[in-house]
């Protein structure tokens, strides 16, 4: 059986998320962003057209650039593909190279004409490269469900064949729409909601809190490896590291434990605040979900969320535990996630948390101590990391 090699892959933009006056746009971040993806490959060149992209392999290895590629946000599919002259005999001639790559039975053609004014119409091209193949090899045709979907597009300038369509991940190319800062617990929540904040086309920034020597060094380790997973969505990620021990210790000294968490909460995006306002971040996300903790009922999150300007998205707010459970595995940080490292929220957890704050109780004990001084050294004390998927140090993160 001949060798068949791909010299093109063609991503299609799709329509519904390309109309508009930010389609420029839209189109130039998604391009950045297969470009960074596929960035160790240097041997491919880019074409932009009006619905898609051409990536021209120059020998690149289509297998590996495949995967890679499906972890890019924002396209509706790609294809592997040959592109020839519109010759209707290379384009048989093709097509039945691409019919012979694997032991197939059964085939269809399916052809479309960008150019209308190519001089056979799309059933004649049907007829007759199918006619092509059937003499020319065992397969035979079948309409309803072909082991071998042939695609022939006949554009302007050339034309293009193809034999599958690899659904993309959806969403909006990431930093479409912006930045988020991801609170960042390390546990399987949090990460989910990154990934749901990046398929919406928003770029994130980590933000965890840690309790040293409350917690260990491995649960710091987790969140970084955690960040460094989602790091493959756009290229590299920042991650803010806050020492938070002073501020909880002074928490749990002069608030009632009852109170506790939801003041800790508050602290949090107190800090979270200032770091989105300081780093020009319009977003902050998290994986809080409604009802799944105390912290986490329609009072709790109201009480809690008064003390910060910046918008807050949930993008988890009405799954449920399983659902983010599933979610976690598909995107493969469920296995990290569950390592048995406990974060600052769980250390110090109260017996019996209250789960429908008052915020006159709330300001009641936040006058009891200085939190803003302890806020303001928490700040200073910021650690930033910046991590790639590509990084080769410290590569038992990932």
């Amino acid at each position: 059986m001949p060798e068949f090699k791909y010299d093109h892959i063609v991503v299609r933009y799709g329509e519904l998320s390309t109309k508009g006056k930010n389609r420029k746009d839209f189109t130039k971040a998604l391009t950045h962003n297969i470009k960074v993806r596929l960035k160790e490959y240097p041997a491919l060149e880019y074409r932009t057209l009006h619905d898609g992209l051409f990536i021209r392999l120059n020998g690149e290895d289509y297998e590996a650039i495949r995967e890679d590629l499906r972890q890019v946000f924002g396209y509706s599919y790609f294809s592997g593909a040959i592109i020839v002259d519109k010759d209707l005999e290379e384009i048989k001639k093709t097509a039945l190279a691409l019919a012979n790559k694997r032991d197939y039975k059964t085939f269809k053609i399916n052809t479309r004409r960008s150019d209308k004014s190519y001089p056979l119409r799309s059933d004649d091209i049907n007829r007759q490269v199918a006619g092509h193949i059937l003499r020319n090899s065992d397969l035979k045709v079948d309409v309803h469900e072909p082991d071998l979907m042939i695609y022939i597009v006949i554009e302007r300038d050339d034309a293009i064949i193809m034999d599958e369509k690899v659904k993309g991940i959806g969403g909006y190319p990431t930093g479409v729409n912006g930045k988020a800062l991801l609170m960042m617990s390390g546990g399987i929540d949090s990460p989910v909601a990154g990934y749901m904040t990046m398929k919406r086309g928003l770029r994130i920034e980590c933000l965890h809190f840690a309790s040293q020597p409350y917690t260990s060094k491995q649960a710091l380790d987790k969140v970084l490896t955690l960040a460094k997973m989602l790091s493959v969505y756009q290229g590299d990620i920042l991650v803010h590291v806050i020492p938070f021990t002073d501020l909880q210790l002074a928490i749990y000294k002069h608030c009632d434990e009852s109170y506790a968490i939801t003041i800790m909460r508050r602290m949090m995006y107190r800090i979270a605040d200032r770091i989105a306002k300081g780093r020009k971040i319009g977003l902050i996300t998290n994986g809080e979900s409604v009802g799944q903790v105390a912290s986490q009922t329609p009072e709790s999150i109201a009480v809690i969320a008064k003390v910060c300007d910046t918008l807050i998205m949930r993008p988890l707010c009405m799954m449920d535990k399983i659902e983010s459970i599933d979610m976690a595995k598909k995107i493969g940080t469920y296995e990290t996630s569950i390592l048995p490292y406990e974060d600052c929220c769980t250390i110090f957890e109260p017996r019996n948390p209250v789960t429908k704050p008052k915020e006159k109780e709330c300001l009641y004990y936040e006058s009891l101590f200085d939190y803003e001084s302890l806020i303001d050294e928490c700040i200073r004390g910021d650690e930033m990391i910046k991590l790639s998927y590509t990084d080769k140090e410290n590569e038992d993160l990932y």
